[in-house]
């Protein structure tokens, strides 16, 4: 039998590589920014167009490579990081396995251009789905820059596989926070076709974190401090009034790398038990430092999951240590029986000294002497009033004829009544629904009774209206006196300008999307001015979860999610108008079975189950 097992070209082995390593652009960022920083950079900037389809580009200014390291950088499994196996157990740098670049080259267009420090000339290399075309010597700056164009190229099903640019741009985005926020000590800037996004000075943690999600987070951030033989921990825990329905503001680093763990994951939220409901996240920015030969970060090819070798130590530990945080600021409720509130000082009288209240007493008072301006107002008052008193009384006679009142008739409560409904009526023809537990509407129908579930029918009902009027463009604002002025990151402001068409059909109106400060000068008439916040705040993180990239989906997203936050909740009153009111828009839908989360509406019963139930 012939041989049949064959050794692939290198070409096609870093094409299956990259199928591991380079998913979509923002894997291609993640490794480049991590290689800037493994060069020693203290200033970095990042430059995508296309949703980074069209251009991914990282320039820094560290240590750069010579003309052999250049070229030897291609090839696979070539790193300076490691020399022998055991130096994977002591590893202190993001890349180490020598694939990265190796892959991003076959499946892209790569331009380098490189310089080391003391050296005149750098280096200049061009290759095309891991061929090299060209390698010359160039004036460059220290450091290193490396353009990758036209990603997927070469494969078009993958590329085929993207989502669109905004889609990818959000990828690309978080990738950039989990690098810039473990790395405070380094400048960052991130520009997309042409205009800046971040500009992120070097700074400590605390205002790295504002930086990137806005000054809004000052405020709402515990700081975290702990440190045993096992773990150090360090970073800062969101207070449990900011807790959101939808993950974003989650991060955890182990060794200055980001990292994904739903183990410690749940600590964080076993030591919020009792201070967000079930299905609030509370956000946080959490540091671990533990011993490099205790966690093993080589078990995934993109290196955000690890294994750490005693897990259930490290998750009491950080349970334990959020929940300390919580206690020490204040956070979480506290009891104490011992203390007496009323015998504590207030805070801005704490550093003043004791004073003794000083009385002033008039002794020349005399509140049975009238003076003399009193004399004269009340003197005036009376001339005024007396003054044509005669004149009330003119033609009124003291009799009064009571005959006149004889022919006076009283409408009774019956003569009303049938005025709107006929004697015949009975109540279910009148249009008669009740509440039942504040959470069902129930009215009579000929077949027997309609149970209406109230809160998944209004939200079929605002679905449509919403739906409707992003597609057909007529949504209906309510000016606001004055402007609500509202904060947002960087991140929320790209999702805001992404929806804000969408947003402006259905009603909403802002005067400016450039800065972190926006002001909302109008919204949909079934939205109140409190709620404005609450409900852009929730319709950006669920879009940011849930979108998929055209624009029939992002219609029905927003329609959806206005539709869930404005609805009526099940527990609040309605008054038989709005009953009834909801009834009719329900049965005036296209769908009125079910909610637009394909829940049922409503359920009827029939006078023969009734009977059933007597039988």
């Amino acid at each position: 039998m012939a041989d049949i097992i064959k050794l692939l070209p290198d070409h096609v082995a870093n094409q299956i590589a990259a199928g591991e390593v380079v998913q979509r652009p923002a894997s291609v960022v993640k490794e480049l920014l991590e290689n800037a920083i493994d060069a020693g950079a203290t200033l970095v900037k990042l430059i995508v167009k296309d949703g980074g389809k069209a251009l991914i580009q990282v320039v820094d200014n560290g240590l750069g490579m010579s003309e052999t390291d250049a070229r030897l950088s291609f090839e696979r499994h070539a790193t300076s990081k490691i020399s022998s196996a055991q130096d994977l157990f002591n590893l202190q740098t993001k890349g180490f396995r020598g694939e990265a670049l190796a892959s991003i080259a076959a499946i892209a267009h790569v331009d380098m251009q490189t310089r080391v420090e003391g050296s005149e000339i750098g280096t200049h290399i061009k290759i095309e789905g891991s061929k090299i075309i060209t390698q010359e010597a160039v004036a460059t700056p220290k450091g290193t820059s490396i353009s990758v164009k036209n990603l997927f190229f070469n494969i078009p099903a993958r590329r085929n596989f993207l989502k669109s640019n905004q889609v990818e741009l959000r990828h690309i985005t978080d990738e950039f926070h989990r690098v810039a926020l473990v790395h405070p000590n380094i400048e960052f800037h991130f520009y997309n076709n042409g205009s800046e996004i971040f500009n992120l000075p070097r700074a400590k943690h605390r205002q790295r974190i504002s930086h990137v999600f806005g000054n809004k987070m000052t405020d709402r951030l515990v700081p975290v401090e702990e440190e045993t033989e096992v773990v150090k921990i360090s970073g800062f825990i969101c207070k449990p009034e900011f807790a959101k329905k939808s993950r974003g503001e989650q991060f955890f680093f182990a060794n200055s790398r980001f990292i994904k763990s739903p183990y410690l994951h749940h600590s964080v939220i076993a030591a919020f038990e009792g201070l967000i409901k079930k299905e609030l996240y509370p956000g946080y920015f959490l540091y671990l430092e533990v011993d490099p030969s205790s966690i093993d970060i080589n078990i995934h090819p993109t290196k955000t999951e690890v294994k750490f070798d005693d897990e259930n130590t490290i998750y009491a530990i950080l349970r334990s240590t959020i929940k300390h945080s919580l206690g020490q600021f204040n956070v979480a409720p506290a009891l104490d029986f011992e203390h007496d509130p009323n015998l504590d000082t207030p805070y801005a009288y704490k550093e003043k000294g004791v004073v003794l209240p000083k009385v002033t007493v008039d002794t020349a008072f005399n509140p049975f002497q009238e003076t003399a301006e009193r004399k004269t107002s009340t003197s005036t008052y009376q001339k005024a009033s007396a003054k044509g008193w005669e004149n009330l009384f003119e033609g009124a006679d003291a009799s009064v004829n009571t005959e006149d009142f004889s022919s006076v008739e009283i409408e009774s409560d019956d003569a009303v009544q049938g005025t709107f409904y006929s004697e015949t009526e009975s109540d279910a023809q009148a249009g008669m629904t009740f509440q039942l537990r504040r959470k069902f509407i129930v009215s009579t129908i000929k077949s027997g009774m309609l149970v209406i579930h109230q809160n998944r029918a209004h939200e079929r009902v605002l679905f449509e209206k919403f739906l409707g009027e992003i597609t057909v463009k007529e949504g209906v604002s309510q000016q606001l006196l004055f402007p609500l002025e509202l904060s947002f990151s960087k991140q929320e402001l790209i999702i805001l300008k992404e929806i804000k068409e969408s947003l402006n059909n259905v009603g909403f109106a802002f005067e400016s999307l450039e800065q972190e400060t926006v002001k909302v000068t109008g919204v949909p008439l079934i939205v109140s001015e409190s709620g404005i916040g609450t409900v852009l705040d929730q319709l950006i993180a669920n879009y940011k979860e849930g979108f998929e990239g055209n624009s029939i989906s992002q219609a029905e997203l927003l329609a959806k999610e206005l539709a869930k936050n404005l609805a009526v909740k099940s527990g609040e009153v309605l008054d038989s108008e709005s009953q009834l009111a909801l009834v009719n828009d329900l049965f005036g839908c296209k769908e009125p079975s079910l909610s637009p989360f394909q829940k049922l509406t409503y359920t009827t019963i029939s006078e023969g189950d009734i009977d059933k139930k007597f039988s």
